[in-house]
């Protein structure tokens, strides 16, 4: 039947959620989830722990009355509020996520599922909390809901769990998601909504989990599951933009331009690629494998009978002077030409073009020392006093303000700050979104986002989740604030209206501070905590 999961569902009056013992949660009793609250992040990280939490909720299974390990505002609707109420880790292998949405407003109904779907998977109908997930940042990736047969996701069912489609105002829902546990069995982890900034240092629980009555919990282990975990990649470029880097936490892919390797047409080497090649064989050399593939690749201009030999002649010079400079044993170097059929940029813009003129080379990823902890200077600790910025949208004044660049695990960082129309009129600022890489992104979403490290003026870029395409490529979304389908009107102020924007960049391990530049607005001088 079409409402009815495969999964079996566990009734906590009688069963056992996720295999083991669980229990109905007091009226007035914090659940045995981990501390009572999670360590503050304050607002600067646009997620923050709360010892308290509102009543809910008509319309779920009962109330849940628990304190709040985290919480996060809808950039799109800040009456909509995400709180953290249980991260459970399952026979080591399993999470379970609970999260309570609060309508705060005192006026409208507020639709919940289009918020919390997942848009990096099909899900034909909007009904299901699919978006809830957890960074792992070990092995840098983005964990989302299980996948049953037949259905598109583990989690919350608007029509079968009878949540409707909206929260009344001042009334809460408890929603859940089951996914994988995050690798290396952390104590803490970053949860992750499509609806505000991610959460980090969520405490996770090895106990049951704790639920309001009548919710039920389907058991991951009860049918075959299939997992939805997004590689992370994290890009940054060189300061004259002759190579351009990513990071998936397993391996480096050097994007080498061809603009500098090569004159126009030829495959031999110019006097500029040796300072380039140079600077990649030694990260060859830091690489703890022995095997590096370089590939050529070429724009949309010509035909396949000129591309596919000239990046194969190409991507073979690359091969013969790396094999030169590199001076570690064992290494071994293969070399093939794909001319122009995969882009990592459309070819519609000149921008484009330029960098789909590339060589790559991928190796595994060097390990890197631990980062010992700088010591800030006064002009790295105060950064630029006060960080905000100011343009114009439609006629409208509109005001920016970073409200925090803080450290995450795994070499990551994560980006907040708040846009607001200081006018008198409504306005749309779309200049978020308008990065000159945004069409290599499957949506549109706030990419119009560059880090500087001041030290070496390398330019980090908004992360991003690869995701397998048809026909053997992959799509990327932003791992940023999404402005596209049922958030297209995010980048809509009202007047006097404002909304809080985030993104995850990687960051160089010994910067204190790094120049933020945010769309149209000033350059900022922000300090990393």
């Amino acid at each position: 039947m079409r409402h009815q999961i495969a999964v079996p569902l566990i009734v906590l009056a009688t069963a056992t959620a996720c295999g083991l013992p669980q229990q109905a949660t007091p009226q007035a009793t914090a659940p045995s989830t981990g501390p009572s609250a999670a360590p503050s992040t304050g607002p600067s990280d646009g997620a923050s722990s709360s010892p308290a939490a509102p009543p809910g909720t008509p319309g779920a299974p009962g109330k849940d009355t628990r304190p709040a390990l985290a919480t996060t505002v809808s950039t799109m609707t800040p009456s909509l509020k995400a709180e953290v109420v249980g991260l459970n880790r399952i026979k080591g292998r399993h999470l379970v996520a609970q999260l309570r949405l609060t309508n705060t407003g005192s006026e409208k109904q507020l639709p919940w599922t289009g918020e919390m779907g997942d848009n990096t998977r099909p899900l034909g109908e909007i009904r299901w909390a699919s978006g809830i997930g957890v960074l792992d940042a070990q092995a840098r990736s983005w964990i989302l809901p299980y996948k049953p047969a037949g259905f598109p996701c583990l989690c919350s069912d608007q029509d079968r769990d009878g949540l409707g489609y909206f929260i009344d105002p001042g009334e809460s829902i408890t929603l859940y998601a089951v996914m994988p546990a995050p690798s290396g069995n952390p104590a803490t982890t970053t949860v992750v909504t499509p609806v505000g900034p991610p959460m980090p240092d969520v405490p996770i629980s090895d106990e049951p989990p704790v639920t309001p009555p009548g919710l039920t919990i389907p058991d991951p282990d009860a049918e075959p599951v299939t997992t939805v975990i997004r590689r992370l990649v994290t890009p940054s470029e060189s300061p004259d933009k002759s190579e351009e880097t990513t990071d998936d936490g397993t391996d480096l892919q050097v994007n080498l331009s061809s603009d500098v390797l090569f004159a126009v047409n030829k495959a031999t080497l110019t006097p500029r690629a040796q300072a380039v090649l140079a600077r990649t064989a030694k990260l060859v050399d830091a690489s703890p494998g022995d095997r590096v593939q370089v590939e050529g690749h070429a724009d949309s201009s010509g035909t396949d009978a000129i591309n596919d030999p000239l990046s194969t002649r190409r991507a073979q010079a690359v091969r013969k002077a790396l094999a030169a400079l590199i001076t570690r044993q064992g290494v071994q170097l293969q070399a093939k030409g794909y001319g122009s059929h995969r882009p990592l940029y459309s070819n519609d813009t000149d921008e484009g073009k330029r960098r789909n003129r590339r060589v790559t080379v991928t190796f595994a990823k060097p390990q890197e020392e631990a980062a010992q902890p700088a010591t800030p200077t006064p002009s790295a600790a105060e950064g630029d006093g006060e960080l905000t910025g100011t343009g114009k949208a439609d006629g409208q004044p509109i005001a920016m303000r970073v409200t925090g660049l803080r450290r995450l695990p795994g070499g990551l960082g994560l980006l907040t700050y708040r846009v607001k129309n200081a006018g008198d009129a409504e306005a749309w600022f779309n200049e978020l979104h308008t990065a000159r890489d945004w069409m290599s992104f499957k949506y549109q979403a706030a990419t119009n986002i560059t880090l500087t490290d001041p030290a070496t003026r390398r330019q980090y870029l908004p992360g991003r989740l690869q995701v397998p395409a048809d026909g053997g490529g992959a799509d990327f979304y932003c791992a940023c604030t999404d402005v596209s389908g049922v958030r297209l009107s995010t980048e809509k102020f009202g007047p006097g209206q404002e909304r809080e924007f985030w993104s995850l960049f990687a960051l160089p391990g010994d910067a204190t501070a790094l120049q933020v530049q945010i769309a149209t607005f000033r350059e900022l001088r922000v300090p990393v905590r």
